[in-house]
């Protein structure tokens, strides 16, 4: 079984998770048995699908859910924030910029298992060597 621990973006989906278990506590009755069971679900299947990708060889396909996933939550925390599940404007901006994190983490490990870098580099051009240097003409008589 592969480690995960030590994983940035295990790391980071892991206080998101124990984050939402804390915000939720505090959300009302109505919000709470609702929305909240879905968010601290959706937080628990993020935290599933980082380990699946990390114990499989081919990682992109389980990336790829992973992906989804996060597109799912940030979907149903908008949602619960504009129903008035959030105490704070302050708080749901805070979950916001996490999964954000998490998302962006996991694009580049999309792009790594690809064996694409995070910025394609065109090749430089060089110069010929045998060919000689370009010439600057300088028109100073006009």
């Amino acid at each position: 079984m592969a480690r995960y621990e030590h994983l940035p973006i295990f790391r980071e989906a892991y206080d998101l998770t124990v984050h939402i278990e804390k915000i939720v506590r505090n959300f009302s009755r109505y919000h709470k048995y609702t929305l909240g069971t879905d968010l601290r679900n959706k937080s628990r299947n993020i935290l599933e699908k980082i380990m699946e990708a990390n114990n499989t060889r081919d990682k992109t396909l389980r990336l790829s859910e992973l992906r989804h996933e996060l597109e799912s939550f940030k979907i149903m925390v908008r949602l619960c924030h504009e129903s008035g599940g959030f105490a704070s404007t302050r708080s749901y901006l805070h979950i916001a910029e996490r999964i954000t994190g998490i998302a962006k983490q996991n694009e580049g490990w999309i792009r790594k298992t690809q064996g694409r870098s995070p910025r394609q580099r065109k090749p430089r051009r060089t110069r010929r060597q045998d060919s000689p240097p370009p010439q600057l003409s300088l028109d100073l008589e006009s």
